[in-house]
């Protein structure tokens, strides 16, 4: 009981009784949040906004602003209507796409051009209940819609489950049908006490009192993660919190027919378990055979679920593999490890940590990259002992690959994922769902190439421009040297013409012209940098589109996107310029393998000796204005054959002198603070910012951007890992009711919970075969090609016109006649190796054939995939 309300002490009470739980949130009558959905805030460019008794703003048509009625606005860098820079918050109401009201804007000076709009996060008051009235009175946060009504008779059974605990010292004892009887009537009970008008469902409360003994993983996972997530909010008022009981349950995953002699503990560990699935189900997952794939934030999670659930402690197995290495930055999320780990496998650290937590467990750790390139790990003989396989991967195109091995060998798969405070479950049945890759989320945005190189018009990219020079620099440049000295045909592998000409000229430059003795000559070419980066390229584009340009149209150029820049001047007293100097100048010293100097006071006075030379533009220089002209630039770099001659000559002759050198790559690691990678790719951001009037950025933000961190927190983590682990137990029961599964999307921020069944594999046809993705043809032996047409066109009534196995087109109609007859004489394996050049590994029992087939009446029909199967 919480009946005080002591002070501004914020109450959370969250509960786990078998396959059911809840959250119950107080935080006072008036708390205050700052901000209600997590999300960045929204920042457009505007072209114009009316003076009008509601003014009407317009933004710029090449992106949508994405507000919402309601949110509040503010503006910077509008010219003519300066009032509006800076302003108080102003509330919107959404007109379209592009367009917004802002209120009175009458009494304002004229719009003339410009402005940036940025939504601004304003603070609400957020009122609770106290525990005695939301007893009485309950708001429940839905979270599973096909369940509408069960959060509430959830409700009477909670207080009734405190009711019965209090007489009988315990739970109801599961499937006693005395003890089940008992609890329906203190149901109906506590619905008069608390005068809840509720008409009490028997059937949900018997269901109820026959699952609220013991404990289940999933259930707690998923309650922890959610209940940890209400106390950052408590403490932090970042996001919204639950008003005011969440109910969750997962009766799906009680087996049918259970008796109560089928669930009385054993006196293990899994008693818990055994009270809420009974004993059978137990052993049979002490059997599963399960592959994991990644040991991250998920992994991490995943793997003390399924230690904990006892998944494979007898006669099964857990498989993990994960190539990583532990970063000091995983330490706040992926909790199978400590700092002392740093620098160890993932795989083999949490493989060790879940053996201390249940000794019993069989675990395996593997350090393999899954791909192509392992199936010489992962063959036939191994997914063919596994049970089911759980992705806990950070990439789509591992995520597809895994996908697609499960879907070749009919296996269940668990795919998960999260993103911030979101996070996602699907289930994938052999036979019955869609898989992973059946849908696919739309590609990744990226910034045209003139944009990075010449109208930057936000801190991203200049990041991104940042991080391109240090590629550029310190690691391609460095690289191409190395190859250079050290590999007599590393030029002959190059591309001819100006991609040729591009290296040998920067070969030329770095072994050469630039090559620095010592770190005075780091820190001159790193001011040099400095010069022709901020001042001389500024200069020239400036040179090019002065600031009052206009467009045939008459438009001033530099308007909308294109934000006119300024030349910026070098002064060593300025601390932003100074970190570019240190950390190009040390970074430099690295790929020379000179002793780095962290000396500021040194560097600053060095720098101020070197010589840099006046710049003047130059007529006749092309400047890329649209992604047209910067791609066309890119592809008419012309080579000199005797230019390229001429400095080949001259790199042989300096090739002994060369060979002393120990040339070192950067290859970019964001988490090492003392390598200057982030320091360089700071400073040389903030620095093109400067020259664009962008806001810079500190270092942790162009870390998250230039390292393409992507938000994970513990507490989302939890709670997906929870939901797999529940989707885990029907699995391995061997549901087949599509109904008894749940896919799931969260955001914990809002709070916002919804699961649905999984997505059915759509259905193919032809004549009057149906099909899915989980469909083939098998063949079995060694067959020529020949009669595997002969097969098709007398069993399945198909005329193959292309036949291919990989990228390699083993046969097609329009091959020469003579061609098609050798070929249709030969086995297919012999083919293979033919048309492919390898020979087929020894661990390859069977090939994926693809084929274009006619019917009877010659239409192209889709058809499953031949699985050819090798003797």
């Amino acid at each position: 009981e919480w009946p005080l309300r002591p002070g501004n002490i914020k109450f959370i009470c969250a509960n786990t009784n078998g396959v059911f739980g809840n959250i119950f949130c107080d935080f006072g009558e008036d708390f205050k949040v700052t901000d209600t959905n997590g999300e960045q805030v929204l920042s457009v460019m505007v072209s114009a906004v009316t003076k009008d008794g509601d003014g009407i703003v317009t933004c710029l048509d090449e992106k949508r602003h994405g507000f919402e009625d309601g949110d509040f606005v503010t503006f910077h860098e509008v010219e003519g209507m300066v009032e509006l820079n800076e302003c108080t918050p102003r509330k919107i109401e959404v007109k379209g796409p592009f367009t917004f009201s802002i209120g009175d804007t009458s009494s304002l000076s004229d719009y003339t051009r410009g402005g940036i709009v940025t939504q601004v996060k304003m603070p609400i008051s957020v009122k609770f209940k106290s525990m005695r009235e939301a007893l009485k009175d309950p708001e429940v946060l839905p979270t599973d819609f096909a369940k509408f009504e069960q959060p509430y008779q959830h409700h009477i059974c909670y207080l009734a489950l405190s009711q019965y605990q209090k007489s009988h010292g315990s739970s109801p004892t599961p499937y006693n049908s005395a003890d089940s009887e008992k609890f329906v009537g203190l149901c109906k009970e506590v619905n008069e006490k608390y005068s809840l008008g509720l008409e009490v469902n028997d059937k949900l409360c018997t269901e109820f009192a026959n699952g609220c003994s013991g404990q289940l993983v999933g259930v707690q996972a998923f309650i922890g993660g959610s209940t940890a997530q209400e106390v950052m909010k408590a403490c932090s008022g970042k996001f919204m919190p639950t008003k005011q009981w969440l109910y969750f349950d997962c009766a799906e995953v009680i087996p049918e027919g259970l008796t109560e002699a089928d669930c009385k503990p054993t006196n293990t560990r899994y008693d818990g378990q055994i009270l809420c699935l009974g004993k059978a189900l137990n052993d049979k997952i002490s059997d599963q055979k399960w592959f994991v794939v990644g040991a991250g934030a998920i992994g991490c999670e995943l793997l003390k679920n399924f230690a904990m659930m006892g998944v494979g402690h007898n006669k099964g197995m857990l498989t993990v593999t994960d190539m990583d290495t532990i970063e000091r930055s995983n330490l706040n999320r992926q909790f199978l490890f400590r700092s002392w780990d740093v620098t160890k496998m993932k795989s083999d650290t949490a493989c060790n940590a879940v053996k201390e937590m249940n000794p019993d467990i069989n675990v395996t750790s593997h350090q393999n990259r899954v791909g192509p390139e392992t199936e010489k790990v992962y063959t036939d003989s191994f997914f063919a002992d596994l049970n089911g396989v759980a992705n806990a991967l950070d990439n789509v195109d591992a995520r597809s690959y895994m996908d697609r091995r499960c879907v070749y060998y009919k296996l269940p798969l668990l795919e998960s994922g999260t993103l911030g405070t979101k996070g996602n479950v699907q289930v994938v049945l052999p036979h019955i769902t869609e898989s992973y890759s059946s849908s696919q989320d739309p590609p990744e945005k990226t910034i045209p190439m003139c944009t990075l190189k010449n109208f930057p018009n936000a801190i991203e990219h200049t990041i991104q421009w940042a991080r391109d020079q240090f590629e550029g620099l310190f690691t391609k440049t460095a690289e191409n040297c190395h190859k250079f000295i050290t590999e007599p045909k590393f030029l002959e592998k190059q591309k001819s013409g100006g991609a040729l000409m591009s290296i040998l000229e920067g070969l030329r430059k770095d072994l050469t012209k630039e090559l620095p003795t010592d770190f005075t000559d780091c820190i001159r070419w790193a001011r040099l940098l400095f010069e022709e980066n901020f001042h001389n390229t500024i200069a020239q584009l400036l040179y090019n589109f002065p600031p009052d340009q206009k467009t045939s149209s008459g438009a001033l150029f530099w308007s909308g996107p294109k934000r006119c820049p300024s030349v910026i001047e070098f002064d060593a007293n300025n601390n932003a310029h100074l970190d570019f100097i240190v950390a190009a100048a040390n970074l430099r010293a690295f790929n020379y393998s000179i002793p780095s100097n962290r000396d500021r006071d040194f560097i600053k006075a060095q720098v101020a000796t070197v010589s840099v030379p006046a710049f003047k533009p130059r007529s006749g220089v092309k400047i890329a204005v649209t992604e047209a002209e910067a791609e066309n630039m890119h592809n008419d770099d012309e080579s000199d054959s005797d230019k390229a001659s001429v400095i080949l000559e001259e790199l042989n002759a300096k090739m002994d002198q060369l060979k002393s050198l120990n040339i070192q790559v950067a290859d970019f690691e964001k988490d090492d603070d003392t390598n200057f990678h982030m320091d360089f790719i700071t400073a040389c951001s903030n620095a093109r910012a400067a020259s664009y009037r962008i806001a810079p950025a500190n270092k942790h933000k162009t870390k998250l951007i230039a390292g393409k961190i992507i938000p994970a927190i513990a507490t989302t983590t939890a709670v997906v890992a929870g939901l797999v682990s529940i989707e885990m137990y029907k699995m391995i029961q061997g549901l087949k009711d599509v109904e008894k599964y749940k896919n799931a999307f969260l955001n914990l921020a809002l709070p916002f919970f919804a699961f649905s069944e999984p997505i059915l594999a759509p259905k193919n046809k032809y004549y009057e075969v149906e099909w899915t993705l989980w469909d083939r043809y098998d063949i079995k032996g060694d067959i020529t090609l020949q009669e595997l047409l002969d097969i098709f066109e007398n069993d399945h009534k198909l005329e193959i016109s292309m036949l291919s196995q990989g990228v390699c087109m083993l046969y097609a109609f329009f091959m020469p006649a003579d061609k098609r007859k050798e070929r249709c004489g030969m086995k297919i394996s012999e083919l293979v190796e033919l048309v492919t050049k390898k020979k087929l590994p020894a661990h390859k029992r069977a090939l994926v054939l693809e084929i274009c087939c006619n019917d009877t009446e010659g239409e192209d029909v889709d058809t499953p995939y031949i699985n050819y199967q090798l003797p």
